[in-house]
C-alpha cells in the first residue's frame, strides 16, 4: 500500500479532529474507522429504518419540488416497490440443501446477540420469502417458529 493510499484511508474521520470540525454541526453516517476522536455517537444505531427510532428520516427537511419540465422530487423507492420477498425466495430455492444449511448458520452467527424481537422479525421475513427458509432460520437461531410468526 502506498503512502498516499494509506493517508487517504486514514483520513475518513479527519473532520472529527477539533481543528478540522465544521462550525455548523451535522450528522452523517460516517462512523468508526481511523482518526475517530469523539464519542462516535455512542451506541446509537447507525442505519435507518431501525426498531429503536434512531437516525429517523426528517421529511420536514425535504427539499421542495424543483420546477424543471414538471415537478421533480426526491424518489422514495419504498413507494413503488412492495415486493420484498419473491427475489430472496427464488434465490433460496435455487440453493442446494448444503448451501441452505450454510445460510442458516451464517445468519445465526451474524445475528449474534440481537434482540429476540428482531430475530423473530427476520424469521417472519424469511418465511414470507419461502416457508422452508423461515423454518431453517428459526431452527438455527433456536427460537420457536410459531412464536416468531406472530405479529
Amino acid at each position: 500500500m502506498s503512502l498516499r493510499t494509506s493517508s487517504l484511508k486514514a483520513s475518513i474521520n479527519l473532520e472529527q479532529i477539533p481543528v478540522n470540525r465544521p462550525r455548523c454541526p451535522f450528522h452523517a453516517y460516517h462512523r468508526d474507522g481511523a482518526m475517530r476522536v469523539d464519542g462516535n455517537y455512542g451506541s446509537t444505531i447507525g442505519y435507518e429504518p431501525n426498531s429503536f427510532g434512531e437516525w429517523k428520516d426528517s421529511p420536514e427537511m425535504k427539499e421542495l419540488p424543483l420546477k424543471v419540465s414538471g415537478a421533480v422530487y426526491n424518489y422514495n423507492e419504498r413507494e413503488y416497490d412492495d415486493d420484498y420477498y419473491s427475489q430472496p425466495g427464488d434465490l433460496f430455492r435455487l440453493m442446494p440443501p448444503e448451501e441452505q444449511q450454510l445460510l442458516f448458520g451464517n445468519t445465526t452467527r451474524a445475528m449474534g446477540d440481537a434482540h429476540l424481537f428482531i430475530k423473530q422479525r427476520h424469521v417472519r421475513n424469511c418465511h414470507r420469502a419461502d416457508p422452508r427458509y423461515g423454518e431453517g432460520v428459526a431452527r438455527a437461531l433456536g427460537i420457536d417458529l410459531v412464536e416468531a410468526l406472530k405479529e
